[in-house]
């Protein structure tokens, strides 16, 4: 077995002096599905950039396929690229977008010498040749529309008219999708994407979602994924890392409430819920720190809490299946947050929980962890 195409070992990343980002260890295996959740503020995004080699760590390192790699070094240059949250294309036409990263790769030299070779064999001046349009060429010129031609496709944009569209005529998911398109063309070997899917239309986000999944199973490419959609991050991904505060101390499945914290009359920890239920926590370290809550059980109908067990009434609002582990995890969401709990394999079955059954979860007191 190779390397791990990317393995961080003691990454620590400050911003004017303030530790905003720390990974003891973290591998991720070649064609693999990686998935980053976490609240705003976690720094997924940060994580990204230094897996695409456009950041680099204050201490620690990043390695590549097994090596030591400087950002935007040419051993990594085309083999790993980044789809941020707002892409940005140059003020051409779809095509020559798509195309640009091609040509930067070695399609637009070849070319142009095949060109200018022909041209003097035949005594035609340059200049005219380079102003013909694209599917006026031959041999490297066919092969390079080609390829403009199957990536766009990859992301629902075929045919004649979208390539000579201006940039300035696409709207915000065709924006999304020619940026992504760009990238799908150099068949890379990591794709990394920030929140692909957070500021375009369903159509444009379940196309985007297809390319990304076809990418890893026609070339075999790495998908690490930023994202608040956690349903299809945990359909389709691998290993799902949970980030807060610029750690990773989960798997995304945590029950994290925020505070503000106040001490109770009869005394303890907790806050009121919206719906006026209790949540009880033990003492917290500040008041405004965050409760992680592990879930013991649920059960079908409501119930009351006693002693060191904690009871709150809620709805289950949906039911997801885990693609690493074949679980079945259920979402209640009591008094506005919601809550993930691990089902048993007959649990579902056996007490049939479904979306908008009334149910009630319960969880310990000395299990609650503050983070």
């Amino acid at each position: 077995m190779g390397p791990p195409i990317f393995a961080i070992d003691a990454l620590k990343h400050t911003y004017a002096g303030k530790t905003v980002l720390e990974i003891e260890h973290l591998e991720i295996q070649p064609a693999s599905i990686v998935g980053l959740i976490g609240p705003n503020g976690s720094e997924k995004s940060t994580l990204v950039k230094m897996l695409g080699l456009i950041e680099k760590p204050t201490r620690g390192e990043i390695r590549f396929k097994g090596r030591r790699v400087a950002p935007f070094s040419d051993e990594a240059r085309f083999r790993i690229t980044l789809l941020p949250q707002e892409p940005f294309l140059m003020k051409r036409n779809v095509f020559r977008n798509v195309a640009y990263g091609l040509k930067l790769r070695g399609h637009g030299k070849q070319l142009a010498e095949d060109v200018h070779q022909a041209l003097a064999m035949v005594g035609l001046p340059g200049e005219e040749i380079v102003r013909r349009p694209w599917y006026a060429l031959s041999g490297h010129g066919k092969q390079l529309a080609e390829d403009v031609h199957q990536a766009l496709a990859m992301v629902g944009l075929p045919g004649e008219e979208i390539v000579r569209r201006p940039w300035y005529a696409l709207s915000g998911g065709e924006t999304q999708r020619v940026a992504l398109a760009a990238r799908l063309a150099l068949k890379p070997n990591v794709l990394l994407l920030d929140e692909p899917t957070a500021s375009v239309d369903a159509a444009s986000a379940q196309l985007i979602k297809e390319a990304a999944l076809k990418a890893r199973q026609d070339s075999g490419t790495t998908l690490v994924i930023a994202s608040h959609d956690w349903q299809w991050l945990f359909e389709i991904c691998d290993e799902v890392l949970h980030l807060f505060k610029g750690n990773i101390f989960g798997t995304g499945r945590e029950t994290i409430i925020f505070g503000p914290w106040q001490q109770l009359d009869e005394g303890g920890w907790g806050k009121i819920l919206s719906d006026a239920q209790l949540l009880r926590v033990p003492p917290p370290p500040a008041p405004e720190a965050a409760a992680l809550i592990d879930l013991l059980s649920v059960n079908t109908g409501s119930a009351t809490g006693s002693g060191e067990k904690v009871v709150l009434n809620g709805i289950v609002s949906r039911l997801s299946l885990e693609k690493k582990t074949g679980q079945v995890f259920a979402t209640i969401i009591a008094g506005g947050h919601a809550f993930t709990m691990r089902l048993a394999l007959d649990q579902q079955a056996r007490q049939s929980i479904y979306p908008g059954e009334s149910i009630a979860i319960h969880y310990r007191l000395d299990q609650v962890k503050w983070i």
